[in-house]
């Protein structure tokens, strides 16, 4: 089966502005909506699709994974999901109706009643070392969220007492104010939307109906993850407050520095010392890689700074079937202290290049001796005429 166009889905271009999609969105919410459709369960269908698509091309940032890799890539970054029922849809996106509200909330038998309210999103961070970055991994995480109130199993109210409807609002959750012809809904200010307030708070959880409570959980990290990547864990954020769905924790990835590997996107560096005599003469050599050691040849002749590219030796790409490369660096360590025997042949050799100098060398030299003539060959000439002179001078005092 070829996989679903989030953008056809709504109707809309790739280049589609947020406002653009969010117009698509409403037009496809009503048109398909259960309630406009009774016993259609192809609507149904199509109406979790649009608000799945909705959810993924509102978001920049799934925006940008769902453009380059598609919902594969969404999957795979934990970021993908969809909704199990309308009433997660309408927790999600009922606010952004605005006026609609009241409609919108109808359709999903809310009778005008008090909306649900999605929990809360939490965050944490996991930290990885390379080697766990490149492989993949699974850890232990930790984030506290808001769980049902134990002692009064989430009403917020006492123990032997009940919430009681909202007096203000009748209980809806909103209120409904009349500007001439045009009439809007409000969040109700009294109860906060709940459609009940309450006379006598719970004590452990002062009348909000959730309690902090710390949440453990085990995560595979996929490989091949940056630092800055966000994982998202669908429905393990805060509990809703009344009855909706749950929010979403979202784990922040952070990545210990190594100290052998840089790394550059999915390249890796590594900058390793050689001799002068291995450099001038070449040489085999082991190579660090995150596998293991790794034979290499430094090429006779080799520069400060000359590079050696060892092919899928870097970090994978997430949701990619390719691995960046490993980069040597070769710079020359000059020895700062030396045996009697090693000076010794350093010198000889110093002899040796005196006699045999390089290109480089031979050009600097002959500038060298360039400039040393002219400046003799100047002298030579003041020389001359100051002698000159003298003897006119001379030759005038006899005549």
């Amino acid at each position: 089966m070829a996989e679903v166009d989030y953008y056809e889905v709504l109707g809309v271009e790739r280049t589609a502005s947020e406002k653009e999609i969010s117009t698509a969105y409403r037009k496809a919410a009503m048109k398909y909506h259960p309630d406009r459709n009774p016993g259609d369960e192809e609507a149904v269908a199509k109406f979790k699709l649009c608000a799945e698509a909705f959810e993924v091309l509102n978001d920049k940032e799934k925006r940008s994974i769902y453009d380059r890799y598609g919902k594969a890539g969404l999957d795979g970054a934990g970021v993908g999901g969809g909704f199990q029922d309308v009433g997660d849809i309408f927790g999600a996106f009922g606010d952004m109706f605005g006026g609609f509200g009241d409609m919108f909330g109808s359709f999903f038998g809310g009778g005008g009643g008090a909306r649900v309210q999605r929990g809360a999103d939490v965050q944490c961070a996991v930290t990885l070392d390379l080697r766990e970055a490149a492989k993949g991994a699974k850890k232990e995480i930790r984030f506290r969220r808001r769980e049902v109130c134990p002692t009064c199993e989430g009403s917020g109210a006492r123990p032997g007492t009940k919430p009681e409807t909202c007096r203000f609002c009748g209980g809806r959750g909103r209120v409904q104010q009349s500007t001439g012809v045009f009439s809007i809904q409000t969040v109700c200010p009294k109860c906060g939307g709940r459609g009940t307030t309450i006379a006598e708070p719970c004590a452990d959880c002062r009348g909000s109906g959730l309690k902090a409570t710390e949440v453990v959980r085990e995560i595979l990290v996929p490989a091949g993850v940056d630092a800055g990547t966000r994982l998202r864990l669908q429905g393990e954020g805060e509990r809703s407050p009344n009855g909706g769905p749950a929010g979403d924790c979202y784990v922040f990835v952070q990545i210990k520095r190594h100290p052998l590997f840089r790394r550059e996107g999915q390249d890796l560096i590594c900058q390793i010392p050689i001799g002068y005599a291995q450099a001038a003469l070449g040489a085999e050599i082991e190579a660090p890689t995150l596998d293991g050691p790794e034979k290499i040849k430094i090429a006779p002749g080799t520069q400060n700074g000359d590079l050696v590219r060892l092919k899928g030796r870097g970090m994978p790409t997430p949701r990619r079937n390719a691995v960046g490369d490993l980069i040597v660096q070769f710079y020359i360590e000059t020895p700062t202290k030396l045996t009697p025997e090693h000076e010794a042949v350093l010198r000889k050799l110093a002899e040796i290049e005196g006699d045999a100098v390089t290109p480089q060398r031979k050009s600097f030299c002959s500038k060298l001796k360039d400039f040393f003539d002219d400046l003799f060959a100047d002298d030579k000439d003041e020389k001359k005429s100051g002698e000159e002179k003298t003897k006119e001078n001379e030759k005038d005092g006899d005549d």
